[in-house]
């Protein structure tokens, strides 16, 4: 859903996560070192191990970040429990996908040459699926939908999805897989609070959404990586990178089952830390020659992509240059001014190194300096306008009615879940990935790739903070590609409803880049702004602005 705001980062987390990058709060518990963790100790000494292997230049960095935020560095979990499931029996699904099947069929090309039909290493994964009854939970009724799992049998990963037929032309409209952020949230929270074909009230009831993604698309909402929402694991995955594996194998299987649907425009779209997500999976599916997934497009929604050049911004849309009214006073805007230097050195390192312990300090001193003066004034990081309402909830309580909603007993058997319960975000993951480096990593140096072969949207609402809309301006401006002096001269045009109607924003094309403000949206803007929302992406997905 969001990016956690990753400010008390390593053990009192905060990050940054789409649908939402949250704010992680601090996490009281500790998981156990001791012989009974079992594998679950591994990950604690193997990171003990390598800090011994650490370069001059990494231990100065680390014992700097150590010197000035001991508190948070001595609380420091970098593993997570396995989640509580009980696994179905085969005889529960209706169909069951063999990755091993796929990978041993072959077909001849062009050139006379055999090659595998699809390019992967699928043999270790399963796609489980099973029909569900709409009528059971009211949700969207007369509209086809699937639940189910994709399973890495070798490395014990149970990846969780919810797929919904478009309303209105499931034969020809194309298909969206759609990712919430955190790292470590919930796609659903994006079914149920956004863009999703129902949303949950005050009565833990679903409720029809007139505004649902699905009005023109197929939509597919995943839980991943493992131990989100749903989905479940013995192992943990703490890199984008890895994260990208999975995905292309679950949408493999998926659209071999399915072929209905392969034939169909596929686009990517996510929120917040899916900046990170999207082009990396995007890419692994461009890295297979042969595949059955039509990717035509990429959506990122307020994301958190180019660290160095997006938490530059976090100043300005704090202190009153963003358009709305400032949050902080003078001396907190000076002191983030003079934090930013250093941060951004510490990133430029992790960009040149890409390597862990250059990358994990960079994240903790740069949220530290650039985010926690924003979250000790209480205001929502998700939105500048008003107050966190609601701490326990992400400030969201929405968020507190699809988790209740989502732990219905009846819930999890009508959409078949194995897991004994459902949180929106789970707060180990996030400092997972954050302790691997991955939060500083320099992904969008692949989107220049990308814009070669689809377009890209970067949208935003404008009222976000934590991945505001100026500074994701600012990284598509700075991207280096062929078309960037043109795409830098393009204007900011307005944005109309119905293309002439009520303005909702401006937007700025050149090539396959686009870049679009959203008036009045937050962090999750098909939630804030739900008739906007669903404006431009139905004229993004018919090709306007390609």
């Amino acid at each position: 859903m969001r990016i956690l705001p990753a400010t008390l980062l390593v053990g009192a987390a905060t990050a940054v996560a789409p649908p939402m990058q949250q704010i992680l709060q601090p996490h009281e518990e500790t998981p156990s070192t001791s012989a009974s963790t079992g594998s679950w100790s591994k990950p604690l000494e193997n990171f003990q191990e390598q800090l011994k292997s650490f370069s001059d230049d990494a231990r100065k960095l680390w014992n700097e970040v150590y010197n000035e935020f001991s508190d948070v560095m001595d609380n420091n979990p970098v593993f997570s429990l396995p989640k509580k499931h009980t696994r179905r029996p085969d005889s529960h699904w209706d169909h069951i996908v063999r990755g091993s099947e796929i990978q041993g069929m072959w077909t001849t090309g062009a050139d006379g040459q055999k090659h595998r039909e699809i390019d992967g290493k699928l043999e270790a994964y399963d796609l489980r699926v099973k029909k569900s009854d709409p009528s059971v939970l009211g949700i969207d009724p007369g509209v086809k939908q699937y639940t189910g799992y994709l399973d890495d049998n070798e490395n014990d990963k149970h990846l969780f999805y919810w797929f919904f037929e478009s309303r209105n032309d499931p034969e020809n409209d194309p298909v969206v897989l759609w990712l919430n952020g955190g790292p470590g949230c919930s796609s659903l929270t994006g079914l149920f609070a956004e863009l999703g074909p129902s949303q949950i009230n005050e009565n833990i009831q679903p409720v029809y959404n007139n505004y649902s993604w699905n009005s023109n698309a197929s939509v597919i909402f995943l839980d991943q990586p493992v131990n989100v929402g749903f989905s479940y694991s013995g192992s943990a995955v703490s890199d984008t990178v890895a994260a990208g594996k999975d995905v292309y194998a679950l949408l493999s299987l998926f659209f071999k089952q399915f072929p209905e649907y392969a034939k169909q425009d596929f686009h990517i779209s996510g929120e917040s830390y899916a900046g990170h997500y999207i082009p990396v999976f995007a890419s692994e599916i461009f890295s297979h020659k042969n595949r059955n997934i039509n990717l035509k497009s990429v959506l990122i929604g307020n994301g958190l992509t180019d660290g160095y050049t997006q938490y530059e911004y976090y100043r300005p849309m704090a202190c009153g240059d963003g358009g709305y009214p400032a949050v902080l006073d003078e001396a907190s805007c000076r002191s983030m001014d003079n934090a930013l230097p250093r941060c951004q050195s510490m990133i430029e390192a992790c960009y040149n190194t890409e390597s862990s312990w250059i990358c994990v300090p960079a994240s903790i001193y740069c949220n530290n300096a650039l985010l926690a003066p924003y979250q000790r004034t209480g205001q929502n990081v998700y939105d500048v306008r008003g107050k966190c309402e609601d701490e326990s909830n992400l400030c969201y309580s929405e968020m507190g009615y699809i988790s209740e909603y989502l732990n219905k007993r009846e819930v999890r058997e009508a959409v078949g879940a194995e897991v004994d319960g459902y949180d929106s975000c789970n707060f180990d993951i996030n400092r997972n990935f954050l302790l691997h480096g991955d939060w500083m990593k320099p992904y969008h140096r692949l989107v220049p790739d990308l814009l070669e072969k689809i377009p890209v949207l970067v949208y935003a609402g404008d009222a976000d903070f934590i991945c505001n809309w100026l500074g994701n301006k600012a990284w598509t401006e700075a991207l280096e590609w062929p078309g960037q002096d043109k795409y830098v001269a393009a204007p900011m045009k307005d944005l109309r409803l119905d293309g002439d109607g009520k303005k909702i924003g401006q937007v700025k094309s050149y090539g396959n880049f686009t870049f679009m403000r959203i008036f009045g949206g937050g962090h999750m803007v098909p939630m804030d702004q739900p008739e906007s929302g669903l404006e431009f992406f139905n004229r993004w997905i018919e090709g306007e602005w390609f």
